[in-house]
């Protein structure tokens, strides 16, 4: 661990991510990094959901303090529905809802904390004028990655003061502000399903207005990401908002082994062992993003005409309330027996994809999923869901990462041979083997340790800076 220098004041940085683990692990990995440094961590969240945060390392585990909030009860959220892992996609509004009730157990927290800083996120709009109060700094950090935030613009656009974007095709194309030729824009399905975030009749602030406020009222801005990866993108985020714009790092994920896995990892394993190496089409979407019924019947029948094994993680509703239960097509399981696994409970990540026998990762491109792919040097195959997705495929595509699957351009729609054709390609026939070869490549710029050590005491020099004025 490295200790603070006696010229250098010891740091208390408050972490407060939205309720999704999408955005809390992200924010767990700064924190260890932070306290491995030797400052404290104050990791702010409900009492569930830190309960089913990893366990930290011993080395850092004094410095991290979990504050855990009660979440306040609101009508139409289920009892016990603390993160969007939770709920169907319908009720997060309700999540919302109770989440901006945070605001006054949440300042009486600060008011005894002797905090330095606030690490935000784009849901917490009501964070920063209360921090002001308390005299205590800001940073939006951003689990978004600098693309999406370029793409997204100037916060007078943003909340419609300007004109800007007022149809769906204003999104489908670059924007003006990002002065160089790239294709990340969103395709027309993707900001049709991405919609709802322009408007909140639930709790009366959309989510794109959150997201302007959090960084409109904050001191910093903070992204995961490298400068490295993306530089021109930094640089869009730094002329449209004009303040200080940091690289996080992309986190990697260095979740701490206590073993409580090992019962369901040691069967996965022995699967795997008996899998020709590089072959395995690993299958998840995250916590969040869950197909409908047709679309797990075509990727079902897409894995099995793609004649390769496929070890597939299905989340088959979001939450006990979830009245639609997804369901294998009829004698699926029996044709693919030996061939493929299909697991509806949590399973080991990180173990599966750092496995010889997979080949490849059929995801939906969430960030934290394309950096655990990265670590593992496993190609992806892309097949998008909501929100930032759509905008991070783009990016993989460009640098020729992955692959998405070929879809309709107005509904989003995809069939069971675009799935075993995409699949194929990515993970075994020649014509795929640049996607192979560049996740190899772009190992070293997201895992490198001395760049994301660098990132960490540039993050906390500036902020060492910011409190002396």
């Amino acid at each position: 661990m490295d200790t603070i220098r006696d010229e250098e004041k010891s740091l208390h940085i408050v972490m407060f991510p939205w309720l999704a683990f999408g955005h809390m692990i992200p924010y767990l990995e700064l924190a260890k990094l932070i306290a491995q440094k030797g400052h404290q961590v104050s990791y702010v969240s409900t009492t569930r959901n830190i309960q089913r945060l990893p366990k930290l390392p011993p080395n850092v585990a004094p410095l991290i303090k979990f504050v855990s909030l009660p979440l306040p009860k609101v009508d139409n959220l289920p009892e016990n529905a603390e993160a969007t892992t939770d709920i169907p996609y319908d009720v997060v509004p309700y999540l919302k809802n109770a989440f901006d009730k945070l605001e006054k157990p949440f300042t009486h927290f600060l008011e005894t904390s002797n905090a330095d800083c606030i690490f935000h996120d784009f849901a917490h709009f009501w964070v920063a004028p209360v921090a002001s109060q308390l005299g205590i700094k800001c940073a939006f950090f951003s689990i978004f990655t600098a693309p999406l935030m370029g793409f997204m613009g100037p916060i007078p656009v943003i909340l419609g003061d300007e004109p800007g974007r007022t149809k769906p095709e204003d999104f489908m194309v670059a924007p003006p502000w990002a002065p160089f030729q790239t294709t990340v824009a969103y395709r027309y399905f993707e900001i049709i399903k991405t919609v709802d975030i322009l408007c909140d009749k639930v709790s009366g602030i959309s989510d794109v207005h959150r997201y302007a406020l959090s960084i409109q009222n904050s001191d910093f801005i903070l992204i995961r990401g490298c400068t490295e990866f993306e530089p021109e993108w930094f640089q869009v985020i730094q002329n449209i908002h004009q303040k200080t714009v940091l690289p996080a790092g992309e986190l990697p994920n260095t979740e701490f082994d206590s073993g409580h896995e090992n019962d369901s990892w040691s069967w996965m394993k022995e699967w795997l062992d008996k899998q020709p190496n590089g072959t395995v089409v690993y299958v998840a979407f995250g916590s969040e993003a869950k197909p409908s019924q047709e679309e797990v019947n075509e990727i079902a029948l897409g894995l099995e005409k793609s004649k390769l094994p496929f070890f597939w993680v299905l989340k088959v509703r979001r939450g006990p309330t979830d009245e639609v239960v997804l369901q294998l097509p009829e004698g699926f399981e029996e044709r693919t027996k030996g061939r493929g696994v299909v697991c509806i409970d949590w399973v080991p990540q990180m173990k599966i994809l750092g496995h010889i026998a997979v080949g490849g990762f059929l995801t939906h491109a969430g960030w934290t999923s394309v950096v655990e792919a990265v670590q593992n040097e496993k190609p992806l195959v892309l097949l998008t869901y909501l929100a930032d997705q759509g905008i991070n495929a783009r990016v993989l595509e460009e640098k020729k990462m992955g692959y998405s699957v070929p879809r309709d351009e107005r509904d989003g729609s995809f069939t069971s041979d675009s799935v075993a054709h995409s699949i194929r390609l990515v993970v075994v026939e020649e014509e795929g083997m640049i996607y192979r070869e560049n996740i190899k490549n772009m190992k070293d710029l997201f895992v490198n340790i001395e760049r994301q050590d660098k990132y960490v005491n540039n993050l906390l020099s500036h902020l060492t800076s910011l409190l002396k004025h």
